[in-house]
């Protein structure tokens, strides 16, 4: 995840996003209903008139249950549509959408109510299916930093670094926010490309690493090495449409100024740091994430879901694309304490068939300074799964300020102030503070253009950017260990080999 803080002076960022689409709302524990047996209930953010069910033979059930706690409420339920993209796989998802009865003038429809109301009928015979009741979370891999100086014209200032402690605010880890301190910003890298062996030189096949996030723009560093079509059969896994690829384009969303919007470029940007830290892997890339949010729970389960699926079908041998590693920039916080495994039993299903099928998981920590565990990198306290959750160092080595930390934070590694890939095609509508013209040659003359990062590359700061770093030593610690190209390791092998990897990057980076 990469990190934003909301402007002070101005209504969140979220507020961009919480739109009538989905009408996202924020658990605030202080209003929160709670049952009798309820532990603490903690903030998150969720689709408010929505509860979301595995999909089950038990469904009926399930809708019987929140039809009955609906109507105590004046609400009524409809059970939509089982989503197309995981008809017939393994896990799927079922959307309860929740409206204002007839003739009735109540409170606004609501998921953690109604589920809260569902956990409360003891007496109704279907209360065990309450237990797998959940709300439709919203995750973030928030870029901190992509717009942090929001006015038309960021550095108006002459001298805009003019303080003597430019960074006085209440919070240090907004130091990150400063071009020169972490933030996004074009750079120029004058290395070359890393290099990467031929395929006569390795031992076995590559290793693949999948990334979940904004797509994969244009670079020469990538454009050899990045998948960007792998489908499940003849099915799309994600978001395809170019009209919405932030990426390609990089002013989605507000008004269309020019300026880049908050995560674009993340992906990209996410692809180089693999690269980089494994040469030798192919990477594949799949969108699920928009330009500036939200990444809504049931597209990023029904996303997993087909990943899942094709991990399953390679090793089934009914597929020839491989994947070793998925890289996950993204998370939420759940509002409940309880038992890891029970109370999110579909995401937790997906990373467990992930697992059994050789698949490492690599997520984000977050980037809130919190010890409060942070999902799907959280999950990797249950021995059932291959997870590492990965948190953010500094440049020299110490932890960085807004980095989640805890027990839960099983490896860490560099994602303040970072140098990555970028699109070359963007070039952001803001500009140099000054431009001028050398009178005898006629050269242009101009200040830095804070969002020209046509040269391909830029610094970026957050635990999205240390998941892939981390991502690309498992791939490395992979290597040696590949199958030959052409034989397919069987799921105890691959999960044996796949543990190896994870172990041998715990901790900090060598």
């Amino acid at each position: 995840m990469a990190i934003h803080y909301p402007d002070r002076r101005k209504p969140s960022s979220s507020s961009r996003w919480a739109g009538p689409k989905y009408q996202i709302r924020v658990l605030d524990p202080t209003t929160a209903p709670v049952t009798e047996t309820q532990s603490t209930v903690l903030p998150t953010a969720y689709v408010g008139p929505r509860v979301i069910a595995p999909q089950s033979k038990d469904i009926d059930d399930v809708r019987k249950l929140l039809e009955s706690s609906a109507e105590q409420l004046g609400w009524s339920v409809k059970l939509e549509d089982e989503d197309e993209r995981t008809k017939g796989l393994d896990f799927g998802v079922r959307i309860f959408t929740i409206y204002v009865a007839e003739s009735r003038a109540v409170r606004p429809p609501d998921g953690f109510l109604l589920i809260q109301q569902a956990r409360a009928n003891t007496s109704h015979p279907n209360f065990d299916k309450a237990v797998q009741l959940g709300l439709d979370h919203v995750l973030h891999a928030t870029g901190w930093g992509a717009n942090p100086f929001h006015d038309s014209n960021p550095f108006h200032d002459s001298n805009p670094f003019h303080d003597s402690n430019p960074f006085h605010d209440s919070n240090p880890a907004t130091s990150y926010l400063a071009p020169g301190f972490g933030a996004r910003m074009p750079v120029k890298v004058v290395m070359p490309p890393p290099h990467r062996r031929s395929e006569k030189e390795l031992p076995g096949r590559r290793p693949v690493v999948g990334i979940l996030d904004t797509g994969c723009g244009k670079h020469p560093w990538l454009d050899p090495v990045v998948k960007k079509d792998v489908k499940l059969g003849t099915t799309d896994i994600g978001y395809t449409d170019n009209e919405t690829f932030p990426d390609l384009e990089g002013d989605l969303k507000g008004p269309l100024d020019g300026v880049i919007d908050t995560l674009s470029g993340h992906g990209t940007f996410i692809a180089g740091l693999v690269h980089q830290a494994c040469p030798d892997a192919d990477i594949v890339s799949w969108r699920v994430v928009p330009s500036e949010g939200p990444i809504v729970e049931t597209d990023l389960i029904a996303t997993l879901s087909q990943i899942s699926t094709l991990a399953k079908q390679y090793r089934d041998k009914t597929s020839e694309q491989p994947l070793d590693v998925l890289n996950l920039s993204m998370g939420y916080y759940h509002e409940s304490a309880d038992d890891i495994v029970t109370f999110d039993p579909i995401m937790f299903g997906i990373l467990k068939d992930l697992a059994s099928n050789g698949v490492v998981v690599v997520a984000s920590a977050g980037n809130d300074s919190t010890t409060r565990p942070l999902y799907p990198a959280a999950f990797c306290l249950n021995a059932d799964v291959l997870l590492l959750s990965v948190g953010a160092k500094n440049p020299n080595g110490t932890d960085a300020l807004f980095s989640n930390v805890g027990s839960w934070v099983t490896a860490y590694r560099s994602g303040a102030a970072v140098v990555s890939t970028m699109p070359t095609t963007f070039q952001g509508g803001l500009e140099p503070i000054a431009r001028t013209t050398e009178p005898d040659s006629g050269r242009p003359r101009e200040a830095l253009d804070p969002d020209d990062f046509s040269a391909g590359f830029g610094v970026w700061s957050g635990t999205s950017f240390s998941a892939p770093i981390a991502a690309g030593a498992v791939a490395t610690a992979m290597l040696d260990h590949m199958e030959p190209r052409g034989v397919v390791d069987n799921c105890p092998t691959a999960v044996s080999k796949a543990r190896q990897a994870v172990e041998a990057c715990l901790g900090d980076e060598p």
